[in-house]
């Protein structure tokens, strides 16, 4: 049985994030880093966070993001979009 990833572009400044999300247990890994590695920032953590919380999701989806360009904060917006 194959897995089935949605996938979406966000971008916000000079970074760009593509996102794979499919049905799994939460697990959430930035260009082959488990999040908290990959943002050293609670605020990052966070951002890329809050669609998640604010609908209710978190926990339900296996997220792998490629992200690339801008800083830190730039590259978390870019996830969140």
């Amino acid at each position: 049985m194959s897995v089935t990833y949605n996938y979406g572009t966000g971008r916000r400044k000079s970074a760009v994030a593509r996102v794979f999300i499919k049905p799994g247990k939460g697990d959430i890994t930035v260009n082959d880093k488990p999040i908290d590695v990959f943002f050293s920032r609670e605020t990052g953590r966070m951002v890329v966070r809050q669609p998640l919380e604010l609908t209710e999701t978190a926990g339900k989806f296996d997220i792998m993001v490629n992200v690339s360009g801008g800083g830190e904060s730039g590259q978390a917006g870019a996830v969140r979009h």
